[in-house]
């Protein structure tokens, strides 16, 4: 028996099979996304807070392990950025999006 399908808020991309987010790019991203960062030693502090602030609470519970963005967040970033759900983040983006997080950390200062 297939689980019903629900929508969240009546968006089609963030709809949720059965309990399981769907729509969003598989993890490939990441190697390439890691390569960019590491180019920049003055974004690694960053990228760490980052990766810290938007994990999910309970991370370390589920599979892959590791501190990454909820999937229904990432969708959403996904959407107002490239207007896809399942487009993969671009290293370049990721790094300028790095580059604004600590400008703007250092602004409120």
């Amino acid at each position: 028996m297939r689980p019903e399908r629900t929508l969240i808020g009546a968006v089609p991309w963030m709809a949720v099979d059965g309990g399981e987010r769907s729509g969003a790019p598989s993890p490939s991203w990441l190697g390439p996304v890691a390569a960019a960062v590491a180019r920049h030693p003055g974004l690694w502090w960053t990228a760490l807070r980052q990766l810290w602030a938007l994990a999910p609470n309970g991370w370390w519970r589920r599979r892959p392990w590791l501190p990454l963005p909820d999937p229904s967040y990432l969708r959403f970033r996904l959407v107002t950025q490239y207007g896809d759900a399942t487009h993969t983040p671009e290293p370049g983006d990721v790094v300028t999006y790095l580059h604004w997080c600590r400008a703007y950390r250092a602004a409120l200062r």
